[in-house]
């Protein structure tokens, strides 16, 4: 318990921010790939914004580090190279488009289908890039991908 009486949720954790690289080498990159504390993600640069997700797709476990970065909306969005799902660097929102079938005039409307890729902070400091694993109570779909089982990165243990 907390000095206020309240409870903690115990899959709450505190992660400390980890050191991820330089500012001068992900500005012409455009992106890079880590490993913080134990987890993989993908650490993106676009139009003077920095953005850090899960490395892996919440629908299949594909590659966003080899994605292509594209708007929809109005909103950067990585595309997963493996099946063109759309997610906003942002949120972590999944984008697809809807139809009113029963108007055949109508337009498709980007919508969401709410948040499916975990973001994580991106911090600089003296121009170094430092990444802070979310610490948001909620279940994400790509956290599924976040084990083990299925990393992309090899560390050098």
């Amino acid at each position: 318990m907390d000095l206020d009486g309240s409870e903690q949720d115990p899959e709450v954790k505190e992660y400390s921010p980890v050191c991820v690289g330089r500012e001068d080498d992900i500005k012409k990159s455009k992106r890079m790939t880590a490993v913080v504390h134990d987890r993989e993600v993908v650490i993106f640069y676009h139009k003077g914004e920095y953005h850090a997700m899960d490395i892996r797709c919440y629908h299949s476990g594909g590659p966003l580090h080899l994605g292509e970065i594209e708007e929809f909306d109005g909103r950067p969005c990585i595309v997963c190279p493996w099946h063109k799902y759309k997610i906003t660097l942002a949120t972590g929102e999944g984008l697809y488009q809807s139809i009113n079938p029963r108007d055949p005039s109508a337009k498709p409307e980007w919508c969401s289908k709410g948040v499916k890729q975990r973001i994580h902070t991106v911090t600089v400091d003296n121009g170094n890039i430092y990444v802070t694993l979310s610490k948001e109570p909620f279940k994400c779909d790509s956290d599924f991908y976040a084990t083990g089982d299925f990393k992309v990165i090899q560390s050098s243990f």
